[in-house]
């Protein structure tokens, strides 16, 4: 059995739901031709039936009312033969109320009329040529005998006079006045009368289950037809719609085999879109991710290698008899434990999630004499590598009146030591280092904004984003050749965050780096 792919879903689930409104449509389609088709025949009956309507208005416009057809019962019924002798019959005879009344126009004596003549003064139309079944054709002759109509699906067992307001029958076999077909009989500019017909009931003939079933066969073929071109449309949409789907599932396996940089293309501006560019970014950032990784694995190294190099020489040279055990190799040997020790200890800060948050020993503090004392202790290296260190906006916020916050002072200090130690290391001789400070409404509570502008170098803006990172440095200036673990920054970042704050670095206006240290107050 063959895999059921999303794709053949999709389409299997087009194609049921397509032959089910296929056999919805041709069933309502069938009821409804079944219903429709007496009300139908019907109209074309009636419309067979003007020369009735002619009669009826003339006999009408003769006798002056509808009276006669209840004076003379067969009335109604020689109408429709075309029986003058059967309407006149029992008619009221000699001068009436405005003079003797003529014969009805168009109405012969005993015997068969002449006919009326075709044109407009002939009298009455002569009857339409029968297109319908044999039961719908014209009236016979008046002379033939007896009544060949006689039969219950005659169209004449279903006519109806009614009156002027049709909520009345004045002739005919009993129908029901709401399920009825009307033509107007019309004197001079009024309504008189209705000729009614009722609809026939269902199939009863030959003629309407041949119409039915033709109908239906059309029907039945054209939604076929439509069918199959929907199904077509359905197996193409289905296809174009979900190629993407099949493009992410290549892409997330190539991903999965350790092809990082795996893309897919991007089409459309649809959901689909949106998720191709999101695996595509995802794709891009574990990529980013797994070189970062790959290059932090080489900078712990080298960054452990160096100390273990500098220990396995002393010591390969005591072996050797080299050197003799003193104080002094001693001294260089603790140097380098120390080293390692403390290149650990980094490196366990800076990925210790929350910076060690749970290490620190939280107290009321004062950031901006910590700042200021880090500054003091540093002011004769700055001094030696020509640096100015300008504090002076740092003083009004200076002393026990200053802002305070909840800190690890010792922890606080050594962020500040960092953030000196690397404007020591990077700005040219020459250059000056500017602290500033200003309390800041916060969205909880005021906070304490510390600001560190340096001079050139200046870090390009594609290395702002990295400054935090373990081991980063840019490739120009701040290499390493100035020393260091590649730790520093990222160590800051780790011990602002643990204690609430927030770390960024950006352009500064004075030529080189700015860093936007935030903390909360208390």
């Amino acid at each position: 059995m063959p895999r059921l792919t999303l794709q053949r879903k999709v389409f299997l689930a087009l194609t049921a739901l397509l032959v089910a409104l296929l056999l919805i449509f041709v069933g309502l389609s069938r009821f409804g031709l079944q219903r429709g088709l007496g009300e139908f025949v019907a109209e074309i009956e009636l419309s067979r039936m003007d020369w009735l309507a002619r009669r009826l208005e003339q006999l009408y416009a003769a006798e002056g009312s509808w009276e006669f057809l209840k004076t003379n019962p067969r009335a109604w019924h020689a109408a429709q033969m075309r029986d003058e002798r059967g309407v006149r019959e029992n008619a009221p005879t000699g001068p009436g109320p405005r003079g003797p009344r003529p014969p009805p126009d168009g109405l012969h004596g005993p015997g068969p009329g002449p006919g009326p003549g075709p044109g407009p003064g002939g009298g009455m139309g002569q009857p339409q040529l029968d297109l319908l079944p044999e039961r719908y054709a014209p009236p016979p002759p008046p002379d033939v005998p007896g009544d060949p109509r006689a039969r219950s699906d005659m169209v004449y067992t279903r006519l109806a006079l009614l009156d002027a307001t049709a909520t009345q029958q004045l002739a005919g076999q009993p129908v029901d006045l709401r399920a009825l077909v009307k033509m107007p009989l019309q004197h001079g500019d009024n309504t008189v009368g209705w000729l009614a017909i009722a609809p026939l009931q269902g199939t009863q003939g030959a003629a309407d289950r041949a119409f039915l079933a033709q109908q239906s066969r059309f029907v039945v073929w054209t939604g076929l037809a439509g069918l199959v071109l929907a199904l077509v449309i359905s197996w193409w949409l289905t296809r174009r719609w979900l190629a993407p789907v099949r493009q992410l599932v290549q892409g997330a396996q190539a991903v999965a085999a350790g092809q990082l940089a795996t893309q897919v293309p991007v089409q459309g501006q649809d959901e689909l879109a949106v998720l191709t560019q999101t695996f595509n970014d995802m794709a891009q950032r574990l990529a980013h991710t797994e070189t970062s990784r790959q290059h932090w694995l080489a900078d712990v190294a080298h960054e452990l290698r160096t100390p273990l190099a500098a220990m396995r020489a002393e010591i390969e040279a005591l072996q050797d008899g080299v050197r003799s055990f003193d104080p002094d190799t001693a001294r260089r040997l603790h140097r380098q434990v120390m080293r390692l020790g403390q290149l650990v200890d980094d490196l366990r800060l800076s990925m210790d999630e929350g910076g060690g948050a749970h290490a620190l020993q939280f107290q009321a503090a004062h950031p901006v004499d910590l700042l200021l004392e880090a500054a003091a202790l540093m002011r004769e290296r700055f001094a030696a590598a020509r640096i100015q260190i300008d504090s002076t906006a740092l003083q009004p916020l200076a002393g026990p009146a200053g802002p305070q916050c909840e800190a690890d002072a010792a922890r606080l200090h050594q962020v500040f030591a960092n953030l000196l130690e690397n404007t020591l290391r990077y700005t040219h001789g020459g250059g000056r280092l500017q602290l500033a400070a200003r309390v800041e409404p916060g969205p909880d509570a005021p906070q304490l904004l510390l600001l560190f502008d340096d001079t050139e170098p200046a870090p390009t803006p594609q290395d702002l984003p990295h400054l935090f990172e373990r081991f980063y440095r840019a490739e120009s200036s701040r290499s390493r050749e100035h020393g260091g673990s590649g730790l520093g920054l990222a160590i800051c970042k780790a011990l602002v965050e643990a204690h609430g704050g927030r770390i960024a670095a950006e352009a500064s206006p004075l030529g080189g780096l700015r860093v936007l240290l935030t903390l909360p107050l208390a």
